[in-house]
């Protein structure tokens, strides 16, 4: 599937879409990946482990994935560009191997233990950034971030681009919400990292408070709300 020339790796990698503005192999894949072991395993007929683990070879023969081979899947977990995916090896008591494969976050299916590092001190996150869309925030600005269908509210360490920021939001975001972390943690709010460096919170019933927002800006840098000092 995506068996290519080590030359144009590069470029694919990089490029969401082809010459005829066709998403490309990488692409389609990570969505396929996504769909299954963030929200559908179940759905699918997957054992899925309380860690989001499921087992690689049940994966591959699902119908979606029939033409996938194990090196396609390789492929997009090291170069896919936000990190989602994790794959590992384990070897049981017996002494027979096999490989097993989860997404990082995300998730709208019950996962109990994604091993998500709880964050203890917010003076080590100085910016947690919630991206997002002008058109959503008049119901933002009244109702707060909501996890939506998702487990978490998805945060970010920086604007996208940053240095060392590779998920936590979409690149084509146009709103940016800069969230007191001292101030919700203080608050008894929960705050946790993934694999991936995405800042991930429950919130209280699945909402974070517009009380906890620092300032509100867009894409331009202009400040559409600043937090009263």
């Amino acid at each position: 599937m995506l068996r290519l020339p080590s030359h144009r790796l590069e470029t694919i990698i990089k490029s969401k879409k082809n010459r005829r503005g066709d998403e490309t192999p990488l692409v389609k894949l990570s969505k396929s990946l996504s769909y299954v072991l963030r929200h559908h395993a179940k759905d699918e007929g997957l054992v899925i482990r309380e860690d989001g683990y499921v087992k690689l070879d049940d994966l591959l023969k699902l119908p979606r994935f029939k033409r996938t081979t194990f090196e396609d899947i390789k492929f997009v977990v090291d170069n896919n560009d936000k990190k989602r995916f994790t794959l590992t090896q384990e070897v049981s008591d017996d002494d027979a191997s096999s490989w097993w494969i989860r997404a990082n976050q995300g998730h709208s299916i019950e996962v109990k233990n994604l091993e998500l590092e709880e964050i203890t001190d917010p003076l080590q996150f100085p910016e947690v950034i919630h991206g997002t869309y002008l058109r959503n925030w008049k119901n933002i600005e009244s109702e707060g971030l909501s996890k939506m269908a998702r487990n978490h509210i998805h945060l970010a360490t920086g604007l996208f681009g940053t240095e060392s920021v590779i998920s936590g939001m979409r690149k084509n975001c146009d709103l940016f919400i800069y969230i007191n972390l001292s101030k919700a943690m203080e608050d008894g709010i929960r705050f946790f990292r993934s694999a991936n460096e995405v800042i991930l919170t429950e919130g209280v019933n699945g909402l974070l408070n517009p009380k906890y927002f620092l300032k509100v800006v867009d894409k331009y840098g202009k400040v559409i709300e600043q937090a009263n000092s």
